[in-house]
């Protein structure tokens, strides 16, 4: 959705973990399709890539934990809903000097 929404005319680098998905020729061939470099941390070393972390662990303690989501469009509309709304718009982040990530690129953009 991103790819498809900001059309990003530089090399943008992806924050992934380590996952099977993530090494797939599919991946690999999407990424190199849409001008993004993947990037995953050393096995067992979050620190390299803190801020993606921090969203995943923000996600799973806020929203999925103890969430049993019937099918698969629920989850990511539910998923969805939180990254856009909540994590997007009014979530401030402290790397971000306390704005939510749309302030802060209302701010960078000027």
């Amino acid at each position: 959705m991103a790819v498809w929404r900001r059309r990003p005319k530089e090399r943008v680098l992806v924050h992934s973990d380590q996952g099977s998905q993530y090494s797939s020729d599919d991946w690999i061939r999407f990424c190199s399709q849409h001008n993004l470099k993947p990037r995953t941390s050393r096995r067992g070393n979050c620190w390299d890539h803190a801020v993606a972390e921090s969203f995943f662990s923000s996600l799973k303690k806020e929203r999925i934990k103890r969430r049993i989501y019937m099918t698969r469009e629920l989850a990511k509309a539910d998923i969805f809903d939180y990254i856009k709304v909540v994590y997007n718009r009014r979530r401030r982040h402290s790397h971000l000097n306390g704005l939510s990530p749309d302030q802060f690129e209302v701010v960078a953009s000027k």
